[in-house]
C-alpha cells in the first residue's frame, strides 16, 4: 500500500508554518480545475495558472477550485494568500500524513480525509483529501494527480442532477465526502470477496503460500479501519456542532454519511475478526500437518527400534552364540523380525494411530 509510511525527517527543525511537501513525490504538473455555479448556470474550465481562479466569481453562486497534486508548493501559498488560509493550515495541506480531522477557523472549515480506492493489481491506493470550505467556495486538494474520484460530482453539477446547484458550498463539501465514503464500500466489497476466497482455500488446501495473502488482506483491513474511525469523528463533528458554514439541511445529509460510516466500521470489525480467525486457522492447519508428520516418523521409529535391537544383538562378535551354527537360524530371525514389524503395525492400526 503506497504511502503507508511517509518520511518527515526533512521537516525537522523548520519553524511552524513552513510550506514543505511531505508525501510521495509526483511527476508532472499540478492539474487545476474550476467550477462556478448557481441555480441558473455553470461555468467550468481548466486553469493554466492558479491566478486565473482569483477573477471575480459569481455573486450568489458557489466556486469549486480543485487542485489535483501537491508537488507545487507555490500553488498552495498563493491560494492561502488569496483566501486568507492560515499558514498552519497550508502546512497541513502539504503534509500527506495528516489524520482525518476538522477545524473551524471562523470564516472557513478545514477538513482532512483519506481517499481509498482499488489501484493496480487490486491493491489499495490511498491519498489525502483536504477541503477548505467557506461561505461561497470550496477548495479541494487531492494528493495525487491523475486519479480523480470526483467526476460523478462534476457530472451532477453539469447536468444539474440531485439539486446540488441549488445548495451552498457546504452541500458541495458533503457531496465530496459522500463520494469518498462510497469508495470505501467498493474497496470493502472487494476485500470481502477476497476473505471468502481465502476461507474456501484454507478449507480445501491449507498450503503455506496462503499466509502471505492472509497477511496482506489483514493489513488492508487495518489500513481502512485506521482511516474510517477518525473520519467518523469528523462527520459527527460537522453534524452535531453548530456552525454558520453548515446549514441545518446539510446536517441531515451529513447524518446519512455518519450512518454509512457506522455501518462500514461494523463491517470492518467483522472482517478483521474473520481475518484473524483465518490466520489462526491457517497456523492451526500448519501445526496439525507438522504433528501428523511427526506422528508418522515416531511410529516408524517405534517399529524399527525392536528390529534394530535384534540386529544389534546378533551383530555382536561373541564366539559362543549357539544359534549361529543352526541352518534355520537366519530365516527364523527374518520371520521373527517381520512378525514383530507386522504385529506393531496391526497394533497401531487397532489403536487408530495409523
Amino acid at each position: 500500500m503506497p504511502g503507508h509510511r511517509r518520511r518527515k525527517s526533512h521537516k525537522a527543525g523548520l519553524p511552524p508554518g513552513t510550506l514543505v511537501h511531505i508525501g510521495e513525490q509526483q511527476s508532472g504538473a499540478v492539474q487545476l480545475h474550476l467550477m462556478d455555479y448557481d441555480g441558473e448556470g455553470l461555468r467550468e474550465r481548466r486553469l493554466a495558472a492558479i491566478e486565473e481562479a482569483f477573477v471575480p466569481r459569481l455573486a450568489a453562486g458557489v466556486t469549486w477550485i480543485d487542485i489535483d497534486g501537491l508537488q507545487e508548493v507555490e500553488v498552495v501559498r498563493k491560494l492561502g494568500e488569496e483566501f486568507g488560509i492560515h499558514p498552519l493550515v497550508q502546512e497541513d495541506i502539504l503534509n500527506a500524513t495528516q489524520r482525518p480531522k476538522v477545524e473551524d477557523h471562523g470564516s472557513y472549515l478545514f477538513i482532512v480525509a483519506k481517499m481509498i480506492y482499488s489501484g493496480e493489481e487490486q491493491r489499495i491506493e490511498t491519498e489525502q483529501l483536504s477541503l477548505v470550505v467557506g461561505t461561497s467556495y470550496v477548495i479541494s486538494f487531492q494528493e495525487k494527480a491523475g486519479r480523480d474520484i470526483f467526476e460523478p460530482v462534476r457530472e451532477r453539477l453539469r447536468h444539474n442532477r440531485g439539486g446540488i446547484r441549488q445548495y451552498g458550498a457546504d452541500h458541495l463539501a458533503y457531496a465530496l465526502l459522500d463520494t469518498t465514503v462510497d469508495h470505501y464500500f467498493v474497496v470493502l466489497e472487494r476485500l470481502g470477496d477476497q476473505v471468502d476466497g481465502l476461507e474456501d482455500a484454507l478449507l480445501d488446501r491449507p498450503e503455506t503460500d496462503l499466509l502471505q495473502a492472509i497477511q496482506q488482506v489483514r493489513r488492508e483491513v487495518l489500513f481502512i479501519r485506521q482511516a474510517a474511525w477518525p473520519l467518523r469523528e469528523v462527520v459527527n463533528h460537522l453534524y452535531r456542532e453548530a456552525s454558520p458554514l453548515v446549514a441545518q439541511e446539510t446536517r441531515l445529509y451529513l447524518r446519512d454519511i455518519y450512518d454509512h460510516l457506522v455501518q462500514m466500521i461494523d463491517t470492518i470489525e467483522i472482517s478483521r475478526e474473520i481475518v484473524v480467525g483465518l490466520l489462526d486457522l491457517h497456523l492451526f492447519n500448519l501445526n496439525n500437518r507438522m504433528n501428523e508428520v511427526m506422528k508418522i516418523l515416531a511410529l516408524f521409529t517405534s517399529i524399527f527400534i525392536p528390529l534394530t535391537f535384534i540386529a544389534g544383538v546378533y551383530g555382536m562378535n561373541f564366539h559362543h552364540m549357539p544359534e549361529l551354527d543352526l541352518p534355520w537360524a537366519y530365516p527364523a530371525l527374518w520371520v521373527v523380525m517381520i512378525g514383530v514389524g507386522v504385529g506393531m503395525v496391526l497394533y497401531f492400526r487397532r489403536k487408530k494411530w495409523l
